[in-house]
């Protein structure tokens, strides 16, 4: 019997994660996968500059990461016109949703998502003791009004919405997400993940406030500038409250290459219209997969494409198993109805006719799954 003292609330956390990555899917099936189509990574890659920024300055990793992010912040702030006191830099989205409910969230305090969201952040939630209150989705898109009306009933401190949305790939209007942050409540935050907003038509992303202290928006090098290992996210926000994560933060723990290689990155936005060009005709080629196939492709503003199945959660987990056993990684909604569905990221025009070759068969097996024996 042990005896550590752990807290009473990390007693009554599951040890999970919520994201089981596909290195370990293939350790337990001892088998790799040829198509790797799961992560919404971007398979494109980086730019050219920025891995050489990275190899260059991989001499230099004896040194600590600059503990401010200096020049990637006031390289961010000049690309954005902003202050760069308005910019944290922290190791992606994630971690700076954690640092952001470590500020905010104690036991007990109710934080308003949507049911099916991106569950890290729920995880984040869970980890401090927070109350997660959620409202479902409206048309497979993530429901602004319900959202701020519950926060308002259960006086939340935060609010969570991603636009574009994961897992669902839909989007809304500046203009809706505008009136989003115009009506929050008092003593309330709003958190918008824009992870995928440079895949997303021009009118998605409300122009940039920092005067506003009741939004703070995500952004990440991770999707559109391909450095998702490279672990690269950054906050804008208004600088009290930005200057906040300097309370609770990691100081030195971005990496010194990964800084060099999203300065470099950023500063190539040629390579970036090319990449978010490549995924445009990656979601066609899926589209045109899953009508193939009889399957509908939902809209999609983001590096994925989620597919509509036409029947329940269990038809939809039976197609991404024949998926898997096909040596296709893919990956799914977690809750009814938007389960009845499974999420393809972009890929390489090879990874994308494996899946097109394999998809039938996991159709087929899934629907004699379906017929009484």
């Amino acid at each position: 019997m042990s005896d550590l003292r752990y807290t009473e609330l990390a007693r009554g956390l599951p040890a999970s994660v919520p994201f089981v990555g596909p290195e370990t899917q293939e350790r337990a099936r001892k088998s790799a996968f040829i198509a790797r189509l799961g992560a919404n990574e971007n398979v494109f890659g980086p730019s050219p500059g920025a891995i050489a920024a990275m190899k260059a300055t991989a001499s230099d990793v004896w040194m600590y990461g600059d503990p401010e992010s200096h020049d990637l912040r006031h390289a961010l702030a000049n690309h954005h016109g902003v202050g760069a006191e308005n910019i944290m830099v922290g190791e992606g989205i994630d971690a700076l949703l954690g640092y952001l409910v470590r500020l905010f969230v104690e036991p007990g305090d109710r934080v308003v998502t949507s049911t099916g969201a991106y569950p890290t952040f729920n995880y984040h939630v869970a980890g401090f003791g927070g109350d997660l209150v959620s409202v479902p989705y409206k048309g497979d898109h993530e429901d602004p009004d319900a959202l701020i009306s519950k926060a308002a009933e259960v006086d939340a401190k935060l609010i969570y919405l991603a636009n574009p949305d994961n897992p669902m790939g839909s989007w809304h209007s500046a203009e809706v997400i505008s009136d989003m942050i115009a009506r929050v409540p008092a003593g309330c935050l709003l958190v918008l993940d824009e992870a995928y907003v440079e895949f997303a038509p021009g009118g998605t992303a409300p122009l940039l406030d920092t005067d506003n202290s009741n939004v703070i928006r995500m952004r990440t090098f991770s999707k559109a500038y391909g450095m998702a290992g490279a672990r690269v996210g950054y906050a804008i926000g208004h600088a009290d409250l930005i200057s906040s994560f300097n309370k609770v933060r990691n100081h030195f723990g971005m990496c010194r290459i990964s800084q060099a290689g999203a300065l470099a990155a950023l500063a190539d936005q040629e390579y970036l219209m090319s990449v978010i060009s490549q995924v445009s005709k990656s979601r066609g080629q899926i589209g045109e997969i899953a009508a193939v196939s009889g399957l509908t492709a939902l809209p999609s503003a983001t590096n994925f494409v989620t597919i509509d199945c036409g029947r329940d959660g269990d038809f939809a987990r039976a197609v991404l198993g024949g998926l898997i056993a096909r040596d296709i990684f893919v990956r799914m909604p977690f809750v009814t109805p938007q389960d009845r569905c499974i999420r393809v990221s972009a890929g390489t025009t090879q990874e994308l006719d494996a899946f097109g070759a394999a998809l039938p068969g996991a159709i087929k097996d899934a629907l004699a799954q379906e017929t009484p024996g």
